[in-house]
């Protein structure tokens, strides 16, 4: 009896392209998989310990002086206020430059909801709300690099931050637009095995390693993520924590009602 014939099964991925990319062979992919997981697993520990040790830093640094930036709130709700309008909208550098406002703002606000949108790849199942982002996030991604684009343009144009540009803010700019393009990549250039992608993540966080996508695109990708948290603890990108901290704007301007002491 001839049995009828039947349709292939390609495995799972997003895109059906992604199955006939070439893939890396028994030994190789165990040993880029096992390298690319102790990288992660040193940049993810040098992050957390390094912010750990700023912000220890940080807290521990005495302000000996009243300096809020006026005109500056006179309680502490004022202050709260005012720190969540800096944080969520930027406000005093919207008052300085609309321009780089609008870049800066476009940045920042694009990683937040790329960063959102990558939390499929470390749930399982993936939780409702990150579900319905994921076609804003493709969307952020484009954001995030004009944003990126303009905020280095800035630096390499304008004659006075050109000359307190040094070479570690273009690394840090490299890196991110690295990190941005490779992500593009995987997703419009050369579509990966998400359920794969997915699986390694998910092996890492449980320390049950499994294959990694070979993918160009994937492995510039993670390596420039793992060069990032590496570098992150030592870098001006530190102001993300540290504007919490500072004195200029977590003060209340009141030190004619209440007897300003450090230290009591």
């Amino acid at each position: 009896m001839v049995r009828p014939n039947r349709p292939v099964r390609l495995p799972a991925c997003r895109n059906p392209r992604a199955a006939f990319k070439p893939q890396l062979k028994g030994g190789q992919e165990r040993h880029v998989t096992a390298a690319y997981a102790i990288l992660l697993y040193a940049g993810a520990l040098i992050l957390v310990l390094g912010l750990a040790v700023k912000i220890k830093q940080y807290a521990s640094t005495p302000a000996p002086l009243k300096i809020p930036t006026t005109p500056a709130p006179t309680t502490t709700g004022g202050v709260v206020l005012r720190m969540a309008r800096e944080v969520f909208l930027f406000q005093s550098l919207f008052r300085a430059n609309k321009w780089i406002w609008l870049f800066g703002w476009m940045f920042h606000a694009a990683l937040v909801l790329i960063l959102a949108r990558h939390l499929r790849y470390f749930t399982e199942p993936v939780w409702d709300w990150v579900a319905l982002i994921q076609p804003f996030g493709i969307y952020a991604g484009f954001a995030f690099v004009a944003g990126l684009a303009g905020l280095w343009v800035r630096r390499i144009v304008v004659e006075r931050i050109r000359y307190i540009t040094g070479p570690s803010d273009h690394l840090m700019l490299a890196i991110l637009m690295g990190i941005a393009a490779s992500g593009l990549a995987m997703k419009f250039v050369a579509p990966t095995d998400i359920v794969a992608m997915k699986a390694f993540i998910l092996g890492l966080l449980y320390f049950d390693w499994q294959p990694m996508p070979g993918d160009p695109a994937v492995l510039v990708h993670l390596a420039l993520v793992a060069l990032l948290m590496i570098v992150f603890p030592f870098s001006k990108l530190l102001h993300a924590p540290g504007v919490f901290f500072s004195p200029t704007r977590n003060q209340a301007d009141n030190p004619r009602d209440v007897r300003y002491a450090p230290g009591e």
